[in-house]
């Protein structure tokens, strides 16, 4: 029998099941969205709606780089021992070459149809079914250069391309050969290490940098200094944020010393071609994510009183 959109839409709210499973389901039962859930549940299918209430916090970070374009994805899972599932990476991989086709847009992403005739989005209620854990499409980011290089790092790899912390770092260049590449990799391991907020100072948070202002001012003005000192005192401060949270100011981690602008300006010299970072996404897995706290002996003690 043929089914309504919106009958499907209901089952797959109601389950957490994919979108051609419910369409079957609902076939199979002639429309009976109780029986379909049945159906469902017989064929292991709906479990993941049990699932899905679990934090998922940890999993991988996967990046996937296709020639002057790459992106970068997090795929989460509730626990790290996923992480190591077969199936789990390459649903991950499978995810960040996705991304690069749809240029890094989240929504575009999840909805994108892959060879099994199912979206992102399904394949990964279908892998939670399969696994038996909550599983969570986060983010994905997108960079691309005209004329250049894009450098990939991942830090705590499980396996090429996919771990705990993934960077990628755009250089806009015609030079080319091992010494871009070089360059391009030194820099992506400094932003997995530095952890950098944003690539120039035009670009740092706005909201950040007045809240830093002002706790600055408020420490100056309570030293009791002349309100001339306090203010040269706040600039020379404000300063030293910026060398710590923009890439182009930060101290290469590597030397301690060099600022990654000049870095970068001696490897131009030495190709004898401009070179510029144009831009740089990273991921860390789980960041921003509130794990949940669990009190282990009192679960134990809730098991043996049940």
């Amino acid at each position: 029998m043929s089914v309504s959109a919106s009958l499907v839409k209901d089952l797959r709210e109601k389950t957490g099941a994919g979108m051609m499973d419910c369409k079957k389901a609902l076939e199979e039962s002639n429309g009976d969205i109780e029986a379909a859930v049945d159906w469902l549940r017989k064929k292991g299918l709906s479990a993941a709606a049990k699932k899905s209430g679990r934090v998922a916090a940890e999993g991988l970070v996967a990046v996937a780089v296709k020639g002057n374009e790459a992106a970068v994805i997090e795929l989460n899972s509730e626990t790290d021992f996923v992480s190591r599932n077969d199936q789990f990476q390459q649903l991950a991989r499978t995810v960040a070459e996705t991304a690069v086709t749809k240029k890094g847009d989240f929504e575009a992403t999840k909805n994108a149809m892959l060879p099994s005739g199912k979206s992102v989005a399904d394949e990964i209620v279908n892998a939670m079914a399969t696994i038996g854990e909550n599983m969570n499409f986060r983010r994905s980011s997108y960079v691309s250069v005209s004329k250049g290089y894009i450098a990939s790092y991942v830090h705590s790899a499980v396996q090429p391309g996919l771990g705990k912390i993934g960077v990628l770092v755009a250089l806009e260049t015609e030079a080319s050969g091992a010494k871009v590449e070089e360059l391009g990799k030194q820099i992506a391991m400094h932003v997995a290490a530095a952890k950098p907020e944003a690539l120039t100072r035009d670009q740092v948070d706005a909201s950040k940098l007045t809240r830093e202002r002002d706790v600055l001012k408020e420490q100056a003005i309570a030293s009791g200094k002349p309100a001339d000192i306090a203010e040269k005192m706040v600039e020379g401060r404000i300063r030293k944020y910026y060398e710590e949270v923009v890439l182009l100011e930060q101290l290469f981690v590597m030397d301690g010393k060099t600022k990654i602008s000049d870095v970068v300006a001696a490897a131009a010299k030495e190709a004898g071609k401009p070179i510029n970072v144009v831009d740089y996404k990273l991921f860390v897995l789980g960041e921003g994510i509130e794990k949940e706290e669990t009190d282990f002996a009192a679960e134990v003690k809730a098991a043996v009183g049940a």
